[in-house]
């Protein structure tokens, strides 16, 4: 009779893996789509089953110990065999659907619109979004392509800059009548400032704009571009939001771009790849489907 196999809980295992070969809590609970928490419960359950530290610890560090080095490369070893045996038995990819991780913000206000083309087009690719604001990790997450946001720096996977992000002002067509109107940027000390993360674009926009004498960082902070722009429609305030984000807002007139001032940025949404998927069909009609989308829209 074969001896049963004795192992440890699967989720403190990949927990200790991950965080191994990051030597980050934060970066391994990013990978497995978890709490830091998460991971750093795992991780201790682990060393109580197995009666031994696995790390040491200290302020914004993580080490191996003697024991933790031994056991890394054997899960490593073990988790990318799994993968290899599951990507081995899985459908040839012109069967299989196509993955694609979206931010939210990104499908909702740039995405949604043009998928029915895609389909049009391409009938014949089966085609998954999933909404995250977690980092997907391409080489173990089920996920073939994705769109992030960043400076397209990713190492390890191909990154093609398919949106910029320049920033303006949008508000309700209300706002540029009444008692205090939008007629230049100097005005904007009537109307209350509703910011997308953080106070800092409308800190930069306002010194492109040579406006000096209105706070900034006053108005809410909403982390959520519908929201914002719901608001915004509202005549809650101005917003400052990506102008390639407001298109069917601006092109229907429900808002409006006051003031003829662009706060450029360098970071934007990449489409990201491991090299080598532009050869798969599916990842070449997205691809090209998003590039030719994005011409249109520019």
């Amino acid at each position: 009779m074969a001896r049963a196999r004795r192992l440890p809980p699967l989720n403190g295992l990949r927990a200790f893996e991950a965080t191994g070969r990051h030597l980050s809590f934060t970066k391994a609970a990013e990978e497995l789509n978890v709490t830091q928490t998460a991971v750093s419960h795992q991780i201790k359950g682990l060393e109580e089953q197995l009666g031994l530290k696995l790390f040491h610890r200290s302020p914004g560090r993580v080490e191996l110990t003697r024991e933790g080095r031994l056991l890394l490369p054997g899960l490593t070893e073990a988790f990318d065999r799994m993968t290899q045996a599951v990507e081995d038995v899985r459908p040839a990819s012109g069967n299989r659907p196509l993955i694609v991780s979206v931010t939210p913000a990104f499908g909702s206000k740039w995405l949604a619109g043009r998928l029915g083309r895609f389909w049009c087009q391409h009938p014949e690719v089966e085609l998954i979004i999933q909404h995250t604001m977690n980092l997907v990790d391409l080489t173990r997450d089920e996920v073939d392509v994705a769109v992030r946001f960043g400076d397209g720096d990713w190492p390890g996977l191909v990154s093609e800059k398919l949106v910029a992000k320049d920033m303006v002002p949008i508000c309700s067509p209300a706002l540029l009548e009444g008692a205090h109107p939008l007629r230049e940027p100097a005005d904007l000390k009537h109307h209350t400032l509703l910011h997308e993360d953080d106070q800092e674009d409308w800190v930069e926009w306002l010194r492109i704009a040579g406006v000096t004498d209105i706070d900034p960082r006053r108005g809410p902070v909403v982390d959520d571009l519908s929201t914002l722009a719901r608001l915004a429609m509202d005549g809650a305030g101005v917003a400052i939001a990506p102008l390639n984000m407001m298109e069917e807002e601006l092109k229907s007139g429900r808002l409006v771009q006051p003031f003829d001032v662009s706060l450029p940025q360098e970071a934007g949404y990449h489409l990201v790849y491991l090299p080598g998927m532009e050869k798969d069909p599916r990842v070449a009609a997205f691809r090209d489907f998003l590039f030719a989308e994005a011409v249109e829209a520019s």
